[in-house]
């Protein structure tokens, strides 16, 4: 047994020594960069950002201004994955639907998105832009993979739900949710990414109040090089900790029910 145990080990430290040994080597790039620039200005060295970073998170504004960030990005993500899922249901539903609402999926798609968040500047609020950016950059995600899903589940598993009478429960949580998970799950983690790239993005040209986007235009305008880079890595770390915190509930709920049946 503890052998066994010790073997399932191996691959974590192992992963998780690759991962220590990449990061000392870019963070080694970045200060042979900073160190040959030599122009704090243009790229501050690694300690420096650190420092700022953890002098920043000191203060109850940081702290302010990352929440709100997370919320209104969050709030945009939530509302695509919603919107995404019923409108991949509507359209396998209606042919109609289908055809009316496809072209629009493919122009969301090919318009850049500081053409949305300018167009968005005419028309909403300036806290409400990165919520709707967001949503836009996941809708079509998570409507085309639903209903990808959905569209190639099994024609034979169907038939035999419907031979053995499966209440529309039964036939959603065990022929619908199996074969659209594969499809779903990982255009929910990619779209979680979109989501807070874009919305930053969003921020920095809406420059809301509390937000991540406006202190990184601040710090831009000001020439406040270590505090921009600060931002930027708290964005990244962000970023990384949603979605591994996305990954690992989705991990989680599919093992409950693998228990559960």
């Amino acid at each position: 047994m503890r052998i066994s145990t010790t073997q399932s080990k191996h691959p974590k430290l192992k992963k998780a020594a690759a991962a220590v040994f990449a990061a000392a080597f870019w963070l080694g790039i970045w200060q042979l960069a900073a160190v040959l620039i030599n122009e704090q200005i243009v790229l501050a060295p690694p300690l420096t950002v650190f420092k700022t970073l953890f002098s920043l998170a000191g203060t109850w504004d940081f702290w302010l201004t990352v929440a709100l960030s997370a919320l209104r990005i969050f709030c945009g993500y939530a509302l695509g994955v919603l919107f995404g899922v019923a409108f991949a249901v509507l359209t396998k539903a209606s042919r109609i639907a289908y055809t009316l609402l496809r072209p629009m999926m493919s122009v969301i798609k090919a318009t850049p998105v500081a053409s949305f968040i300018i167009m968005l500047l005419f028309f909403s609020p300036n806290s409400y832009i990165p919520t709707v950016t967001s949503f836009l950059m996941v809708f079509p995600m998570i409507w085309a993979n639903t209903f990808k899903g959905i569209d190639e589940t099994d024609e034979k598993l169907l038939e035999m739900a419907e031979v053995f009478g499966f209440s529309r429960k039964c036939l959603l949580r065990d022929v619908y949710m199996p074969s659209v998970k594969p499809y779903f799950v990982p255009a929910a983690l990619t779209s979680l990414g979109f989501a807070w790239k874009a919305g930053i993005a969003a921020e920095v040209l809406a420059s809301p109040k509390h937000s991540i986007g406006g202190m990184l235009y601040r710090a831009k305008v000001y020439l406040e090089t270590p505090e921009m880079l600060a931002w930027t890595l708290c964005v990244i770390m962000i970023s990384m900790l949603l979605e591994w915190l996305l990954s690992y509930l989705l991990k989680r709920r599919s093992a409950e029910r693998s228990v559960a049946v």
